[in-house]
């Protein structure tokens, strides 16, 4: 299985646009995404600016999927547009 963990701080005043565009593409992602397992957005207790993403799929092809849905295509250019900063973003592989 492959999985990313990609932190993402958002630009001041751009919190809730940035959680409406992810929670959007989080519901898409579930119900249209077999071979997505996971796709949860967490915001940081402390750090209200500071947001992860974790994702799981079942292998590389379902995450090329995923990254080429007609709205992931749609929404990701306004997720990127409430960034503060380039996003970091690290691939994983699933052990248990």
């Amino acid at each position: 299985m492959t999985a990313f963990i990609a932190t993402l701080a958002v630009k001041p005043g751009k919190e809730a646009d940035f959680e409406n565009l992810q929670t959007e593409l989080s519901q898409l992602t579930h119900g249209n995404e077999p071979g997505t397992l996971v796709y949860d957005v967490l915001r940081h207790r402390d750090k209200k600016d500071t947001y992860v993403v974790y994702a799981r799929f079942v292998n590389e092809d379902a995450f090329q999927t995923h990254q080429t849905t007609d709205f992931h295509e749609r929404l990701v250019p306004s997720i990127v547009d409430c960034l503060a900063s380039d996003f970091e973003i690290e691939f994983y592989e699933f052990v248990a």
